[in-house]
């Protein structure tokens, strides 16, 4: 009889356990959303992670997520190794823990972090992925753009991603008075507010633009670009697009707008602009973000040293 009735019992723990640890995961979210201020990607991500990590423990250790021991979390780290999840990956897991054990020990729920002592995977350097200048060149003076409204929209859109570097969720907040003559302001991550300098001819172009816009739509509201419909502009929209239009000119597999972020980033390294205004113009908060791209630089600099130099490989 025994044996029946913690069978019933263990299902029933499982779930109170579940029940408990959503709410206090909710609690957190809430807590990074609106005093942290922490983008909708992050917020996500972090739920999605802690989640996981609490199903794995109901699962396996018949435990709540706020007892969880360093063993526990080092085997759910060797746990996702194993099933081909990647160092970054696991890595960045492991830090929507520690963020949340901190935020357990703010509000007296727990008295340590048992992550502490949890050093990170190591990681392969994978640099970022950029099209080369002839292939934007080739964008931008041989496909041909009407003078539709979404043509010109798109191509706009283009632009503004390889002129300023500036990411795809400011893309798509740009409002029609974040642009001046010199600058155009950007809301960037954690509501931090940065001016990042356009050129004389993107800010025709942006003119060219609004000027089609209030044609074709007779109330275009305050959003800069819209879509065909007069309607802002969302991810997926601005992710077709963009992947419609560099695989006209590129063979390369991976093609985002971030992708555009990184080739603005490289172009401007490249072309002799200092890292530091680099970083202010992309908004990272630590030069670190940015010093990845002297690495895409040296990889052009052993190219160009192997095709000029008379004692290269290639000389012989």
């Amino acid at each position: 009889m025994k044996k029946s009735e913690d069978a019933v019992s263990i299902p029933y723990a499982k779930e109170q356990i579940l029940s408990k640890v959503i709410n206090v995961v909710e609690k957190f979210i809430q807590y990074i959303l609106v005093e942290k201020r922490y983008s909708k990607h992050t917020i996500v991500s972090y739920k999605n992670d802690l989640l996981q990590f609490e199903k794995y423990l109901s699962s396996d250790y018949e435990e709540s997520i706020e007892k969880a021991t360093p063993v526990m979390i080092r085997s759910w780290m060797a746990l996702l190794v194993q099933a081909g999840i990647q160092e970054r990956t696991v890595n960045r897991k492991l830090s929507s823990l520690r963020s949340y054990y901190k935020y357990l020990i703010q509000n007296k729920i727990r008295n340590d972090n048992p992550v502490v002592n949890i050093k990170v995977l190591k990681t392969r350097k994978r640099l970022p992925n950029f099209i080369k200048q002839q292939e934007m060149d080739n964008l931008f003076n041989e496909i041909d753009f009407s003078n539709e409204f979404s043509d010109q929209r798109d191509k706009l859109l283009l632009y503004i991603l390889f002129f300023t570097g500036i990411r795809l969720s400011e893309l798509i907040n740009l409002k029609d008075n974040d642009i001046s003559d010199k600058v155009i302001r950007v809301i960037g991550k954690r509501n931090k507010e940065r001016d990042v300098p356009i050129t004389p001819f993107l800010r025709k172009e942006i003119l060219n633009y609004t000027i089609l816009r209030s044609q074709t739509f007779e109330e275009s509201g305050n959003d800069l670009l819209l879509t065909n419909k007069g309607q802002k502009l969302y991810e997926k929209f601005v992710y077709r697009k963009v992947k419609h239009y560099l695989s006209l000119v590129t063979t390369q597999k991976e093609i985002s707008p971030h992708v555009l972020r990184h080739t603005f980033a490289t172009q401007m390294l490249n072309n002799g602009a200092d890292l530091n205004a680099i970083k202010e113009i992309l908004g990272h908060s630590d030069l670190t973000a940015t010093q990845v791209y002297t690495h895409n630089s040296l990889e052009k600099l052993k190219g160009i040293y192997k095709q000029a130099h008379p004692r290269s490989e290639n000389k012989k």
